[in-house]
């Protein structure tokens, strides 16, 4: 099985070895006009920082919630302006409509939406927005040869896949959240993008990767020296923003 505390045995790392999220996503922010100075934000699961930051220099409060302790200390020393609360959002305390927006970036895979839900909700305020993304790593209509040799690398496990819902399956959140009751989904939008690694990137970056082993880490870096020494990776982010249903005061719960 997965083991969702990974990312703890690469904490000194994760920060430099996972790309930051595409200037586009936050261009496409500033458009939702959710990135406004002042703004309260909880970043859920916010591992070392990769949007704390951004949403810090936008002029926000922010509000982290990451589980684990060693990614939460990376977290505190890179951007002592934000509150941290080292737990999982399912067992945080959260004030009732104490923030403006909450996002999960990367990180709604992990977590137990049946209890986070519910707390979100009742977390934001009556005119706040739940903003979730994912960088998926590797464009599914971009094939290139490189792409092919991890095809084959994870070809080669010979174990099923994931159990439960597909992590970079944007659908099956959507239809998720609007099932809940508790959020209307008003954006889902794709970015598209692209950046060029070489085969320490690539190394550093498979191995955070909660379902890579090293060896296999190794073989990826393996097919970039193979391949000229750098290759162009392919990948999309996308981003689901909704709001919060009103529901009678007495049924928040």
């Amino acid at each position: 099985m997965v083991d969702p505390m990974h990312f703890e045995a690469h904490a000194d790392t994760y920060g430099e070895a996972r790309p930051p999220y595409p200037p586009a996503l936050w261009d496409g922010l500033r458009r939702l006009g959710v990135l406004q100075p002042g703004r309260r934000a909880l970043d859920i699961g916010a591992g070392t920082g990769q949007a704390t930051g951004p949403l810090l220099a936008a002029g926000l409060n922010v509000t982290a919630v990451e589980p684990g302790p060693q990614l939460a200390a990376h977290l505190r020393r890179a951007y002592p302006d934000a509150a941290v609360i080292v737990e999982r959002v399912e067992d945080a305390e959260l004030p009732e409509n104490g923030f403006d927006i909450a996002i999960a970036a990367t990180s709604i895979h992990w977590i137990d939406l049946a209890v986070a839900l519910p707390k979100v909700h009742r977390a934001l305020t009556h005119e706040g927005r739940f903003l979730v993304w994912r960088n998926v790593f590797g464009d599914p209509d971009a094939g290139t040869p490189f792409r092919e040799q991890v095809a084959r690398i994870v070809q080669d496990r010979g174990t099923p896949p994931r159990p439960g819902r597909d992590p970079e399956d944007v659908s099956a959140l959507t239809a998720e959240l609007i099932r809940s009751g508790l959020f209307t989904v008003d954006v889902v939008r794709t970015f598209r993008w692209n950046i060029e690694l070489n085969d320490r990137q690539v190394f550093r970056l498979f191995s955070t990767f909660s379902d890579w082993t090293a060896e296999e880490a190794d073989r990826a870096a393996a097919a970039v020296r193979e391949l000229g020494g750098t290759v162009v990776e392919h990948y999309m982010t996308w981003l689901v923003a909704s709001t919060p249903a009103k529901i009678p005061c007495a049924d928040r719960r």
